[in-house]
């Protein structure tokens, strides 16, 4: 009796420990790049995200950064669903491209992972970090741009009307990029004109807490507020006293096709790139009243936290546009969260005429010593107790998360003497001015 006899299995040859970097980026093009570039696992400048890297794919030894551009007009247009459709089909493309490239990379044995363009992320850590690999970061060590005064790459052609992906692939390249040599940011300030809730500064500062709370209120802490606002409404009517029919609405939409950004106008109004410059450069009068002024001019809802300075600038700068005051987008989860995390929500404006150092105590479940000093409205925190502290702060690290949270007050604190103080109770209340929620 015959028998089929089982094809012996073919052991594949072992991959190239060394690939092309010409090859890999002919790859990238191929599959729908407009750019990219390649660098390494131990670039200095990524030592921040390493751990990260390394933690989802521990054999990773090169980066692949990709660049897809946007169109620019949907970017610019004041219907900001025209500029929502553009953003999330781009990045739509970038994972397609990614995925491209690991499908190949793979079928030749050369093991890839891709990470996503944004979203999703690892969510389950949040408010802490939850992207794997900053894209932008990656690019600049890539030589594919440099950072601007908006916080986002500007590449040497495309300018800002670009997104970003990742390869992480397990193997070394015969050549990697160096960093641009220099930066495309024009610093025409056209940014800080757009942006609605003033969060980029003329001198460079970046005041993120602002940014997040209106861009990405349809996002993340925004999205948990609005579901706590619909958990503590008495009503139907009540919830509508909290968050507008059009509100509503307008999450659906987001659930339904993604999550819309509410400005990005720092993009859409930024100049820079070759590409993208000559209208300016030919009448820079113009490019402000074609771009810039129907952005500023929109009457929107423009979303703030009480008492912050976002607040004010709007105020002062946009009043014409709709001042909606909402919760803080970001909340400390863990002590750790709470001082990594001040720098990002600090408020200049409001530490006027403050100068103070403040020695922080926590005790119980996370134990933690910090200096937190407030001078010529700056912040800096330092581990330990460092100088002579105007106030000492002890607290149980529990019990402070829950009065962050607004689920304790300050006075039950010091009456379950969860919360010590010892220096003037002013310098608290001052101290909490700097930082709403």
């Amino acid at each position: 009796m015959m028998t089929d006899t089982p094809s012996p299995v073919a052991v594949p040859s072992p991959p190239p420990s060394r690939l092309s970097a010409s090859e890999l980026l002919d790859l990238a093009r191929t599959c729908g790049a407009d750019d990219c570039g390649l660098a390494s696992i131990d670039d200095p400048s990524l030592a921040e995200d390493r751990p990260h890297i390394l933690a989802a794919f521990p054999k990773t030894r090169t980066l692949l950064v990709l660049v897809g551009r946007m169109h620019r007009e949907p970017v610019r247009s004041p219907a900001r669903s025209v500029a929502n459709l553009e953003f999330h089909r781009s990045g739509d493309h970038i994972d397609e491209v990614a995925r491209g490239i690991v499908r190949v990379l793979e079928d030749r044995g050369i093991r890839a992972l891709n990470p996503a363009m944004a979203f999703p992320m690892e969510m389950d850590r949040f408010p802490e970090r939850g992207w794997i690999v900053s894209h932008k970061r990656a690019a600049e060590a890539a030589g594919l741009g440099r950072m601007g005064i908006h916080r986002s790459v500007i590449h040497p052609r495309f300018g800002s009307f670009i997104l970003l992906g990742t390869v992480l692939i397990a193997a070394e390249v015969d050549a990697v990029a160096a960093p641009l040599d220099h930066n495309p940011c024009l610093e025409c300030k056209l940014c800080v004109a757009a942006c609605p809730v003033g969060a980029i500064k003329p001198d460079g500062a970046f005041d993120f807490s602002a940014c997040l709370t209106h861009n990405y209120q349809q996002f993340m802490g925004g999205f948990v507020n609005f579901v706590e606002d619909i958990a503590e409404s008495r009503s139907a009517s009540d919830l509508r006293s909290r968050v507008s029919y059009a509100e509503t609405v307008t999450r659906w939409q987001s659930l339904s096709y993604g999550p819309n950004y509410n400005a990005a106008y720092c993009l859409a109004v930024c100049p820079a790139g070759h590409d993208v410059i000559g209208p300016y450069l030919a009448d820079r009068k113009q490019h402000v009243a074609d771009v810039l002024e129907p952005l500023t001019r929109r009457t929107e809802p423009v979303y703030v936290v009480p008492g912050s300075d976002a607040a004010d600038y709007v105020a002062r700068r946009f009043q014409h546009k709709t001042i909606r005051f909402v919760r803080a987008s970001v909340r400390a989860t863990s002590i750790r969260g709470f001082l990594d995390g001040m720098r990002l929500t600090f408020q200049p404006g409001k530490s006027k005429g403050l100068t103070a150092i403040y020695h922080f105590t926590f005790t119980g479940q996370e134990t933690a010593e910090a200096t937190v000093t407030i001078r010529d409205r700056r912040l800096t925190v330092q581990p330990g107790h460092v100088g002579k502290a105007d106030l000492r702060i002890t607290a149980d690290a529990k019990a402070w998360l829950r009065f962050l949270a607004k689920e304790i007050s300050v006075a039950r604190l010091v009456l379950t003497r969860s919360l010590r103080l010892k220096g003037p109770v002013r310098l608290m209340a001052a101290f909490g001015k700097c930082f709403p929620s």
